[in-house]
This record gives C-alpha cells, sequence and structure tokens, in this order.
C-alpha cells in the first residue's frame, strides 16, 4: 500500500498542476471549437451529394473534428488538456444537435487521448509542428476505427482504405498544421499571455 502511494506522490509531483485558467481556456477552446463542429456537421451533410461517385473523398473535410485534442494540448501545455477540451467540443456538439447523437461524446473521448498518448510519449516537452502533425495524424486513427466499423462495415477494401488514408492525412494537416498555426498566431496576438504557449 505504501508503495502505491508512494508512486502517486511521485507522479504528482512530477506533474504540472492545473490553474483555474488552465480549466477554464481548455473549456472556453472547447465550446468554441463544439460550436464549429455544429456547422461542420451541417457542411458534411449538405456535401454528401458531391461525393456519391466516390464517398470516400469526403474523408477531406474530417481533420476540423481533430482540431481541439491536438489545440488544446499545444495552448495549455498540461496532461489531460487534450481530452478535456475535446470533450467539451464534442458536448457542445451534441447540445446543439447532431444527427451522430451521443457517440459524438466516445468519439471526442478517443479523439482527445490518442493525441495526448503523443505529447506524453515526448514527457510534454515538445510543442513543435513535427509532433503537433504526428499527433493530429494519431487523432484521425479514432474516427478511422470508429466510422469504418460503424458506418461503412459494408464498403468494398479499397474504399475503406482510401478513407482511412485521406481521414489521416486531413487530420494531420487540419488538425495538425492548423493546430499549431493557430497556437502561433494567438500567441502573436497575446491571447496566451498565461501560458508558456505565449511564447508561440
Amino acid at each position: 500500500m505504501k508503495s502505491v502511494k508512494a508512486v502517486l506522490a511521485a507522479l504528482r509531483g512530477r506533474l504540472p498542476r492545473w490553474r483555474t485558467v488552465d480549466i477554464v481556456v481548455a473549456a472556453v477552446l472547447g465550446v468554441a471549437v463544439g460550436v464549429v463542429f455544429w456547422f461542420w456537421g451541417m457542411l458534411w451533410s449538405v456535401t454528401e451529394p458531391v461525393f456519391l461517385v466516390f464517398p470516400p473523398a469526403q474523408a477531406v473535410l474530417y481533420g476540423v473534428w481533430l482540431v481541439p485534442g491536438v489545440l488544446g494540448m499545444l495552448v495549455v501545455r498540461k496532461a489531460g488538456a487534450g481530452v478535456l477540451t475535446s470533450v467539451a467540443a464534442a458536448a457542445v456538439s451534441a447540445l446543439l444537435g447532431t444527427s451522430w447523437g451521443l457517440m459524438v461524446l466516445v468519439a471526442g473521448l478517443a479523439q482527445g487521448l490518442l493525441p495526448e498518448l503523443v505529447f506524453a510519449g515526448a514527457r510534454y516537452r515538445r510543442w513543435g509542428m513535427g509532433i503537433s502533425v504526428l499527433a493530429g495524424a494519431a487523432a484521425g486513427l479514432a474516427p478511422v476505427a470508429m466510422d469504418l466499423t460503424l458506418y461503412y462495415p459494408t464498403w468494398p477494401p479499397h474504399f475503406m482504405a482510401a478513407y482511412g488514408v485521406l481521414v489521416v492525412a486531413s487530420a494531420a494537416l487540419i488538425g495538425g498544421v492548423g493546430s499549431r498555426a493557430l497556437t502561433s498566431a494567438l500567441a502573436r496576438a497575446g491571447a496566451l499571455s498565461p501560458f508558456p504557449s505565449a511564447r508561440g
């Protein structure tokens, strides 16, 4: 029992403590992106006819849904920020109304956790473009697994493969590069002054 307590105490000592501003900003980012999700869901539905010839191609739009997990980590830079931001975004999307129902909460959790693991693998010390792209790509693995299992299980293998590649590429570009660029823009605007990310 003592050894377990000692390990937990050591982990608490190594992980940076959350401040009120960390929680508030992660939640606000999640809410803001959640509103974007709501509009993006409508855009997804409206554009479906455009991709009737090759439905997997619609995955080029997917990356927007992978932004919060990466963005939350880049801005707050504390363990759990990606999950909090992503789940908050999913919750707002669900509250506003979505055709995917409460499954968006499961998706939000997975899409926040996977980029978290990438940043954790770097011991929360790297915040540049390279790791942001990797984190975005990792986030894209969640919808690939969920969507192909729940929504497109009857697709032929080449459709599934194309969808997987395009989702991950979109996630890396929009979720990774986009989040890194947005963090830099917020830093230049002075909006991140309470955070280490204020340096860009």
